[in-house]
């Protein structure tokens, strides 16, 4: 070797053979589910919401995972585990459950809860306000503006790092706001602001 070719080698090394590098349960990327956080890096949730994910959360703890504990315990006490249905069931189960403990752990952890009744009777829209908005065709639409883990589509709910939600925080009733979403270019109106009673 010339002083060239292991200064290149020293700095560039040759990748490690498949066969000694550590392969990673692929079931086990925590962050493969995991919704986006803006980049201000703040993760708001209603109380109620952060109720919910904490009930979750202590139901998986407290009585989810010890029972399929108890069913692994008791499927590996029956001998061959290679075609025990209860024991791979049971223990592909305790990997999802574990899997979820550590995300709602985290999502938990980074959460800020903010309450939408400190701003009842007011006209401007803030996080968990519940907006009627009517678009160009006259068409109406409510919804409510949600945190990222608590937000649910199908009950008219949006994040508030959505389209719809950006666009109308820190607007008021009568404002005549331009949207831009996916769908296209449009105008919407505001026609009610309401916040749940402190």
């Amino acid at each position: 070797y010339s002083g060239i070719e292991r200064n290149i080698e020293k700095n560039n090394p040759k990748p490690m053979s498949k066969v000694f590098a550590k392969e990673s349960d692929s079931n086990d990327d925590d962050d493969l589910g995991l919704p986006a956080l803006p980049v201000v890096g703040k993760n708001y949730i209603t109380p109620a919401g952060y109720a919910r994910i904490r009930a979750e959360l202590l139901e998986l703890i407290d009585n989810e995972r010890p029972k399929v504990v108890e069913v692994v315990h008791w499927a590996a006490s029956n001998g061959d585990r290679s075609e025990n249905g209860d024991y791979i069931y049971g223990k592909r189960r305790l990997r999802e459950i574990d899997r979820r403990i550590r995300f709602l752990t985290k999502r938990l952890e980074i959460a800020e809860i903010s309450d939408p009744s400190v701003h009842f009777g007011s006209e401007q829209i803030f996080f968990g306000a519940t907006v009627t908005y009517e678009d160009e065709s006259g068409l109406q639409r409510t919804i409510t503006i949600l945190g990222i883990d608590e937000a649910d589509n199908l009950k008219q709910q949006v994040s508030w790092v959505s389209p719809i939600a950006r666009t109308l925080l820190r607007t008021q009733v009568g404002d005549v706001l331009r949207l831009i979403s996916p769908q296209g270019s449009q105008e919407i109106e505001v026609l009610r602001v309401e916040y749940p009673k402190p």
